[in-house]
């Protein structure tokens, strides 16, 4: 593609920013990136893989302050890690080859009843819950079932982890916030990869962007870890509401 403006190029850095302050806190930075990547022109293939890239700045960002503030125990995550890399990397391939059309009406239903939940329940919050899945079990239902749908198609990945940690490993939300950052950034590294080998990065523009999502992301995480469920529960049912209606308005 043709080389952006000077003016474009600074706008996508700021919605970066932007992009990054959300996702590290209830996640759905891609709402507003994805978009602005396809506004400047980027065909849809190219913005999915330079979004990828954008995001794992952030993602790396966000999980590298929960880990040095001790928010969350990496090698506990292994399992999941490895399990998320490899559902990221069938979807990326997929996507490449499939069409995602029933998503499109699958998806905002999830989303919708989620918000709700977060929303409505009063067992969510600063203290961790009863375990309802063992950590392989939940490596595999979520780690690679979140992972697959996070390369094939994206949107509210982090709404679908957030989820999965409070309701079937017990999680609090800020924790579960930690979580999911690290599972994210394993999913978008994985997704990376393959769109890079397929040669769909537009590296220029996903690098300017991530700049910005590394100062968005180190913010955003900071304030998960000072106010806690606090500030995510709102932001995450505000993200799965806003997700759901554009999948809703543009399906």
């Amino acid at each position: 593609m043709e080389a952006l403006a000077p003016e474009t190029f600074a706008l996508l850095t700021a919605v970066g920013v932007l992009a990054g302050l959300v996702d590290a806190i209830a996640g759905g930075g891609g709402l507003l990136a994805l978009p602005a990547l396809l506004w400047a022109g980027l065909p849809p293939l190219q913005a999915l893989a330079t979004n990828k890239l954008q995001g794992s700045f952030g993602t790396a960002t966000a999980s590298f302050n929960y880990i040095r503030r001790g928010e969350i125990e990496p090698r506990g995550l292994l399992g999941a890690v490895a399990w998320t890399f490899l559902g990221a990397a069938t979807g990326t391939l997929a996507v490449q080859y499939l069409v995602a059309d029933w998503l499109d009406r699958l998806v905002p239903v999830l989303l919708i009843g989620f918000a709700l939940y977060f929303l409505f329940s009063s067992r969510i919050g600063e203290e961790d819950a009863r375990r309802r899945l063992s950590p392989t079990a939940f490596g595999l239902l979520v780690g690679l079932g979140v992972g697959f749908y996070d390369g094939f198609f994206g949107p509210g990945t982090g709404t679908f982890f957030a989820a999965g940690f409070v309701l079937l490993a017990g999680w609090n939300l800020k924790r579960a916030t930690a979580g999911t950052k690290v599972l994210n950034l394993t999913s978008n590294l994985a997704s990376l990869l393959f769109f890079a080998l397929a040669g769909q990065v537009v590296w220029s523009i996903g690098l300017g962007m991530g700049l910005g999502q590394v100062a968005g992301a180190w913010l955003g995480s900071h304030l998960v870890m000072r106010h806690g469920a606090v500030i995510v529960r709102p932001l995450l049912v505000i993200v799965s509401v806003a997700v759901s209606l554009k999948l809703l308005l543009t399906g």
